[in-house]
C-alpha cells in the first residue's frame, strides 16, 4: 500500500505520530520518504535517537506550525500522502487559551487542506476525537468544525485527484496529558483525585489507532469520518487498576468536560453506516452511492435512535484487563 509513497504527518513527535511512524517503517521498508513536520525542535531532536536517518534513509524531519501555510506547501513537495494530527488537546488549556486553540485547529486544518491540494497529494488522513461528537468545550467544537473542513475539501478539491477523510476514536491509552500516566505518577503520593465517579470514556491503544489510520488509507473513498468499535472503561476502575491501596479524591468536573463521551450522536446516526468493527458517518453532501459503499464493504444504515456513548457501551474492560493492557501498551514494568 505505501511503496514507493511518501509520506508526510503533522504532530509527527506527538503520541500517534511517533507510533505510525514507528509502524511504517517497520512494515513497509519499501516507503520511499517519511516526513516528520512540527514545531518543537527538542521533541524532533529526541525522536531522531530513535529514528535516524542513518538508521532509517526514508525519514526527515521539518520544523514547522500547521499555522503557518507557506511552510506546511514547502513540506509537502513530493508527497502523496498526509496525515495531520497536529492540534492543541489539552482541554482547559483550549478552554483558557481559545483562539490559539482555533488558530491550530481550524485554520490549521485549512491551511493542510488547500496546501494538500496545492501539492498534489493524493490522500489525507485527519485525526479527530469523540470530544468532537456533541461537544461542549472548545476543543471538540475546533474538532468539530476541523472534521467538516476535511469532509468539505473533497468537494473544494476542484478537479485535482485527492481523497480527504477522517478517523475519530477515544481517549488514546498511555497518551501524554491522558488519565493513565497522571495516575502512575500521582499515585506515589497515596491520592488519586477523581473528577467524578460516575465518569466513563472510551479506550484505544496507539496500534489500534494507528490500525485504524492504515485501514483508511487503503479503503477511503473520501469523505467519511471513521469510528471504531472499541471498549469502554469506568474511571474508578482505572484508579483502582493503578492505585488500589490509594486514596480517592473527588475534585469536581474540569472546565468543558463530559461525564460521558460519544462519538456518533442520535443525529449522527441516522446518515452512519455499521460494519463489523466499525462505523461510517457519511458526509453530509452526498459524494458517493451509499449503497454502493455500504455493500462493498458488507454495511447497513444504523437503527433509528443509535447513538454510540461510552456510558451506554456494550463492552467494557474490567480492572484486570486494564492492568494487563498498561503493562502491554503503556509500562512494561507496571505493577500496583
Amino acid at each position: 500500500m505505501l511503496k514507493n509513497r511518501s509520506i508526510l504527518v503533522t504532530g509527527g513527535t506527538g503520541s500517534f505520530g511517533k507510533k505510525f511512524v514507528e509502524t511504517i517503517l517497520t512494515a513497509y521498508p519499501e516507503i520511499e520518504r517519511v516526513v516528520v513536520y512540527s514545531r518543537d525542535e527538542l521533541k524532533q531532536f529526541e525522536m531522531s535517537q530513535q529514528f535516524s536517518h542513518d538508521k532509517y534513509k526514508q525519514i526527515r524531519y521539518f520544523i514547522g506550525d500547521v499555522r503557518d501555510r507557506e511552510r506546511l506547501s514547502k513540506a509537502m513537495e513530493g508527497i502523496d500522502i498526509v496525515i495531520h494530527a497536529a492540534a492543541l488537546k489539552q482541554v482547559p488549556a483550549c478552554e483558557y487559551n481559545p483562539f490559539e486553540a482555533i488558530k491550530t485547529n481550524i485554520h490549521g486544518a485549512q491551511n493542510v487542506i488547500e496546501a494538500a491540494i496545492e501539492r498534489g497529494v493524493k490522500q489525507v488522513v485527519a485525526l479527530s476525537t469523540d470530544k468532537a461528537a456533541a461537544p461542549i468545550n472548545l476543543y471538540g467544537a475546533t474538532k468539530l468544525c476541523s472534521d467538516k473542513l476535511f469532509v468539505a475539501g473533497n468537494n473544494f478539491k476542484g478537479k485535482h485527484d485527492i481523497k480527504f477523510s477522517v478517523v475519530r476514536y477515544g481517549n488514546v491509552m498511555g497518551s501524554r496529558g491522558s488519565v493513565i500516566p497522571f495516575f502512575m505518577n500521582k499515585r506515589e503520593t497515596g491520592v488519586l483525585p477523581i473528577t467524578d465517579e460516575r465518569m466513563t470514556r472510551f479506550n484505544i491503544t496507539l496500534e489500534d489507532g494507528v490500525k485504524l489510520v492504515l485501514y483508511a488509507l487503503e479503503n477511503m473513498w473520501g469523505g467519511e469520518i471513521f469510528v471504531p468499535k472499541i471498549p469502554s472503561y469506568r474511571i474508578n476502575d482505572i484508579a483502582e487498576a493503578i492505585g488500589p491501596n490509594c486514596k480517592r479524591e473527588v475534585v469536581g468536573i474540569r472546565p468543558g468536560e463530559k461525564l460521558h463521551e460519544e462519538m456518533i450522536t442520535m443525529t449522527d446516526a441516522i446518515s452512519t453506516v455499521e460494519f463489523e468493527k466499525y462505523f461510517v458517518i457519511l458526509p453530509s453532501i452526498p459524494l458517493w452511492d451509499v449503497d454502493k459503499f455500504a455493500a462493498a464493504f458488507n454495511g447497513k444504515l444504523c437503527q433509528d435512535g443509535f447513538c454510540y456513548n461510552s456510558g451506554t457501551n456494550s463492552e467494557w474492560l474490567n480492572v484486570e484487563e486494564l492492568r494487563e493492557l498498561i503493562k502491554a501498551h503503556v509500562d512494561p514494568n507496571f505493577t500496583y
